[in-house]
């Protein structure tokens, strides 16, 4: 075998290792790349963002808010001249300017808002966490229903290599005469049960890849090449730790922020302290007179400025109990997302404990199918013995060979549902896997 040869067989080699590395999905892909492509998470990152952009600190709100104002007109017939304050009969020109500066010093409502305006971020981070662990969940599901599927489908090839291998056996026999005909028959229609289980699986295992990869976003992957990674050896353990639910976060910030609608709707019956400062100048022409020894425009802008700086305080003392009316409804929508956290607690708390309860049945079951496992190998191993030296019918160990991979399928699977309670406990208590 000469170099290039060499180097195209080893190149080939690699391609096929990096091909099949590509078409392994684990959980972890399959979510991070679900995260990564979902439009709804999307939507609520940008709302995210949003809301930070809207965000005012107290020093925001308290900053004075500049205007500035010109105004140009004209009085025809009888009108007031500025120059002297008396009425004329004559057209004038006026040019006014005005610069207003005001700024509130004490205003409760600005905290108030300022302290919903963090909550508000917080609580659209903890939206889209809810929408996220949702997400995962179906997510996780789909993914274990695909694996239960692969699983069972290696089962079955198994069956089905192992009916072919019967069936020609028997095949041969009849045809020396060492079999009945009946017997072929016999094979023949258990081969034929075997190709038609396999087959539906085989269908099965399309759609629910199908569907996993549909749920995540996934278009440019061909499906039926993707093997599904099982994580049998690494099922987690028990470990205590602080809940932390989305859910039950977001209810949370919801009653938070339903203390400061309160405290809002309180401060409309606080006074309000502001400051202010006007500037103010204008200019006039009488459009008749334009002999007139009227004032140059600068000059007059000058000669006819203005200041005024002053402090005003506002206190509320009636509003028709409007504003009381408002801080009663605000309590009752607190008290409701007050309810709103224990309601989610409890949904939580009985969802976690159905799990553990499937989980305990899991493991009570693991120790049954073991031991069925155990005697089905047993059953196969005498069985093989027999049919070898000739004592049974190559169907009845067709049926305990197929016993025996039934069993290991069990027991698989088991160990899956296994796996798949713990991952949907951790996410349903901590939001990770």
């Amino acid at each position: 075998m000469n170099r290039k040869t060499v180097i195209t067989v080893l190149f080939l080699i690699c391609s096929a290792f990096a091909s099949g590395q590509e078409n392994s999905w684990s959980l972890t892909k399959c979510m991070e790349t679900a995260l990564q492509n979902n439009i709804e998470i999307k939507i609520r990152q940008l709302e995210i963002k949003r809301t930070q952009k809207s965000q005012n600190s107290v020093l925001n709100r308290m900053l004075p808010v500049v205007n500035l104002y010109g105004e140009q007109g004209y009085n025809f017939g009888s009108t007031i001249d500025p120059s002297t304050n008396g009425r004329v009969s004559s057209n004038i020109q006026n040019d006014n300017f005005y610069l207003n500066a005001r700024t509130n010093l004490i205003d409760f409502s600005a905290f108030a808002n300022a302290q919903k305006d963090k909550i508000n971020i917080e609580q659209a981070k903890a939206e889209k966490e809810v929408v996220e662990n949702e997400y995962k969940l179906q997510i996780l599901e789909s993914y274990y229903q695909v694996l239960y599927t692969q699983e069972l489908l290696k089962i079955q090839k198994e069956q089905l290599k192992q009916a072919s291998f019967n069936l020609d056996r028997v095949t041969k026999e009849v045809t020396i005469g060492s079999k009945p005909q009946s017997d072929l028959y016999d094979m023949q229609l258990s081969f034929s049960e075997e190709e038609n289980r396999n087959l539906e699986t085989e269908q099965l295992y399309a759609i629910k890849k199908t569907q996993l990869f549909q749920l995540i976003n996934v278009t440019d992957v061909a499906t039926d090449e993707v093997v599904l990674e099982s994580y049998l050896n690494k099922r987690t353990e028990d470990i205590e730790t602080k809940l932390y639910s989305p859910k039950i976060k977001l209810a949370e910030l919801n009653y938070q922020n339903s203390l400061k609608s309160i405290r809002l709707e309180r401060a409309g019956n606080l006074p309000i302290l502001s400051a202010y400062y006007g500037y103010s100048t204008f200019y006039y022409k009488n459009i008749k007179q334009a002999n007139a020894n009227t004032d140059s425009f600068f000059n007059q802008l000058e000669d006819n400025k203005s200041q005024q700086v002053g402090m005003q305080l506002s206190v509320p003392v009636f509003n028709g109990f409007r504003n009381n009316k408002k801080i009663s409804a605000s309590k009752i929508a607190s008290d409701k997302t007050k309810l709103a956290i224990e309601k989610e607690k409890q949904l939580l708390d009985k969802q976690i404990v159905l799990e553990e309860q499937n989980k305990r049945n899991y493991l009570q079951l693991q120790n049954k199918l073991m031991e069925k496992q155990k005697y089905a190998k047993a059953s196969l191993a005498t069985t093989q013995a027999k049919f070898i030296s000739g004592k049974v019918e190559a169907i009845l160990y067709s049926s305990v060979k197929n016993q025996s991979l039934s069993a290991e399928y069990e027991v698989l699977k088991n160990n899956l549902q296994l796996q798949y309670i713990d991952l949907k406990i951790n996410l349903l208590k901590n939001n990770r896997l």
